[in-house]
């Protein structure tokens, strides 16, 4: 909401939208509030008025990025039967939402960083990383309990190498690669998934 008692001038979500896809493309450090008030139609006194500074609007910007809907983690990997399926079809979803024509490439999350002495935001950047390797060791976690993982796995070691399979791929995705190498990556990947072992290995 804007931080006056005047009613704002411009649809706040449209540029909340604008201000993620210039952040996404562009990265943080190189983007001023020049650059994003030209994109966002809007005055300065705007920006600062609906959003607060720069880097108020950049963590309100990856909220948005990470509950778009219909594209948030937490619903996938908890409706999908296995964890197994879950991360698959997480490694998916990443593959073709990281190479979209119409989308800056690769993940705004797994991409961003901060050059300068923004030490807070690095921080709230390092915390919603975090947040997403939690939610995959829950779901390993969960996998383990229901029996369609095999219990001798490590819940959180699988999920800090499927969180570096995923920065992996942004980077790739960002260098140019296509959907048909990242879904090769993720299919690797998934070669390294626990399996149970047999009499003679226990």
């Amino acid at each position: 909401m804007s931080k006056t008692g005047r009613p704002l001038s411009f649809d706040r979500t449209i540029a909340l939208d604008i201000a993620m896809d210039v952040f996404w493309r562009v990265g943080y450090d190189a983007t001023s509030i020049s650059v994003l008030t030209a994109e966002m139609g809007i005055t300065a006194p705007s920006l600062y008025a609906a959003f607060g500074d720069k880097k108020s609007l950049y963590l309100e910007a990856l909220d948005r990025y990470m509950h778009r809907p219909g594209l948030e983690l937490a619903p996938l990997l908890e409706r999908t039967p296995t964890a197994f399926d879950a991360v698959k079809y997480m490694l998916i979803g990443a593959a073709k939402q990281q190479t979209r024509a119409d989308r800056p490439r690769g993940c705004m999350l797994m991409s961003a960083r901060v050059n300068t002495p923004e030490s807070s935001l690095d921080k709230c950047i390092i915390a919603l990383r975090n947040s997403m390797l939690e939610l995959i060791e829950k779901r390993i976690c969960r996998g383990i309990e229901e029996g369609d993982v095999p219990n001798h796995a490590h819940a959180h070691d699988m999920a800090s190498f499927y969180v570096m399979v995923l920065q992996g791929m942004s980077v790739r995705a960002r260098d140019g690669a296509a959907e048909t190498e990242l879904l090769t990556l993720g299919s690797y990947s998934l070669q390294c998934w626990p399996v149970a072992r047999t009499t003679d290995q226990q």
